[in-house]
């Protein structure tokens, strides 16, 4: 008798197993009510006023339902709700996220996750998209002086001005000169070298002198205050003096201001090429002449006084 009532327990024991295994496998087969999850952003800046200040949230549905869509804090603690029970076809349905509570503060920095709750289906689910709000700045630091002249003739000599620096976080670098974003970094990294070619329309900007600073962007969209790194001159050639005072027939020199070897000159009906450290004779007749020195298509001029010899 004891061993029949020990065979009867072992087989309720196992029908008993059966069953809560065939649920357990079809709660597993059980559908999620909303598919195709999409948050892009996992940090945005609500403060950057750029294209990345508020976070898109997006799922589809398998059913009609009325859908309320909340975001929580790390703590689990509702913090905003973009949407209450709305009623919604099935297909796709999406909302974004402004990093704001429901009084229109902005939320402190942090973790935040949204939740979805389904009235019909009678169920929440937290998507397992967190996305964080940063809404501080990188810091971005020249590490080596910038060049004081720079010649854009394209002879490859100092052709650029490059600016090397550190970021305090993987950032764009932007590169202004006279307050016009010039260059930005294509990738985002915690260190590299800005350039600015000086070139428009395939050809060198004007000579003068250009105020050069820089700044960072990063993944979230805040951008650094930029800051001042000096002045550049922009110089293709210049002479060391513009008014120059010899002797007749006498023998002297001019120094031209260029990173080219070799330049052309004209001085009266006379023409040469020479090296930058020009050296040339003054016309036998006093007068006052005009010298014109070349390197491609740019040039610099002089004048030459010649004086009677005593």
């Amino acid at each position: 008798m004891s061993r029949l009532l020990s065979t009867v327990l072992v087989i309720g024991l196992l029908g008993g197993t059966a069953a809560a295994f065939a649920v357990t496998e079809g709660l597993k087969l059980q559908h999620s009510p909303i598919t195709s999850t999409q948050v892009p952003l996992k940090v945005f800046s609500p403060v950057c006023g750029c294209s990345t200040g508020s976070a898109p949230i997006g799922f589809r549905l398998r059913k009609a339902d009325r859908v309320t869509v909340q975001i929580e804090n790390d703590q689990g603690t509702v913090v905003r709700t973009l949407v209450a029970r709305k009623s919604s076809p099935r297909g796709r349905f999406a909302v974004s996220w402004d990093g704001r509570d429901d009084n229109g503060n902005l939320l402190p920095q942090g973790s935040y996750e949204p939740r979805v709750h389904l009235a019909h289906a009678h169920k929440t689910i937290v998507l397992p998209n967190p996305i964080r709000i940063d809404t501080t700045a990188p810091t971005i630091r020249v590490v080596r002086p910038i060049a004081s002249v720079i010649s854009p003739d394209g002879d490859h000599r100092r052709d650029q001005l490059r600016v090397r620096y550190r970021l305090s976080e993987p950032a764009h670098a932007i590169l202004y000169v006279n307050g016009i974003r010039r260059y930005r970094g294509r990738t985002q990294q915690l260190a590299g070298e800005a350039r600015w070619t000086a070139r428009t329309g395939g050809h060198g900007v004007p000579s003068g002198r250009y105020r050069i600073s820089i700044a960072a962007r990063d993944i979230a969209g805040n951008l650094s205050k930029p800051i001042p790194i000096g002045t550049v001159r922009v110089r293709y050639i210049a002479l060391a003096e513009r008014v120059l005072r010899v002797r007749a027939g006498t023998r002297f020199r001019v120094r031209a201001l260029t990173d080219a070897p070799n330049v052309r000159w004209r001085l009266g009906k006379r023409t040469g090429i020479g090296k930058r450290n020009l050296g040339l004779r003054a016309p036998l007749q006093p007068g006052r002449y005009h010298l014109l020195v070349q390197v491609n298509r740019h040039a610099a001029r002089a004048l030459v006084v010649v004086e009677r010899r005593p």
